[in-house]
C-alpha cells in the first residue's frame, strides 16, 4: 500500500533568463520581460510530494519534521533572498527556468531522501504558472 506525504516551503529568488550564446535580440524575443538585466524576482512555492509504503512501527511513510529540514537545510536556506545566476553555483551554467529549478531541486532532495520512496517536486514560480518533475 504506497501513500504520499507532502511538505510544503517557499523561497524568494531573482534570476534572469538568459542564453549566453544567443544574441541580446534573440533573448529578449524569446525571455520577455524575464531576460532584463537587471534581474527580477518570484515568491517561489515548493511542494515536496514523498511516497512509500507505511512503517508499521512509526505510522509514517516518511518523518514530516525530517523531510522539513532536508528542504530547509539544502534549498530554501541557500537560495532564500538569493540571486540564482550569480549565487547558486547549480545555476552557473545552467539557466534557471521554473524547469530547470524544479529539476535542481528534485536532484538535491533524491540524493538526501532514500531510494525506497518515490519523490515529486512542484514549484510554483507564480500563483498561475508552475512545473513537476518525478525524475522521469
Amino acid at each position: 500500500m504506497q501513500v504520499s506525504v507532502f511538505r510544503k516551503s517557499s523561497f524568494n529568488a531573482a534570476h534572469r533568463l538568459n542564453n549566453p550564446v544567443w544574441d541580446e535580440a534573440t533573448n529578449k524575443q524569446v525571455f520577455g520581460v524575464c531576460n532584463n538585466a537587471n534581474y527580477h524576482g518570484h515568491n517561489y512555492e515548493l511542494e515536496v510530494e514523498v511516497r512509500g509504503e507505511i512503517n508499521p512501527e512509526t505510522g509514517y511513510v516518511y518523518d514530516l519534521k525530517k523531510l522539513k529540514e532536508i528542504i530547509e537545510e539544502n534549498i530554501t536556506e541557500r537560495w532564500d533572498h538569493r540571486n540564482l545566476n550569480l549565487d547558486i553555483p547549480e545555476f552557473k551554467t545552467l539557466n534557471p527556468t521554473a524547469e530547470n529549478i524544479v529539476v535542481v531541486c528534485w536532484q538535491i532532495l533524491r540524493a538526501k531522501i532514500e531510494n525506497k520512496y518515490q519523490i515529486t517536486v512542484r514549484l510554483h514560480e507564480t500563483e498561475r504558472n508552475f512545473v513537476e518533475f518525478s525524475g522521469e
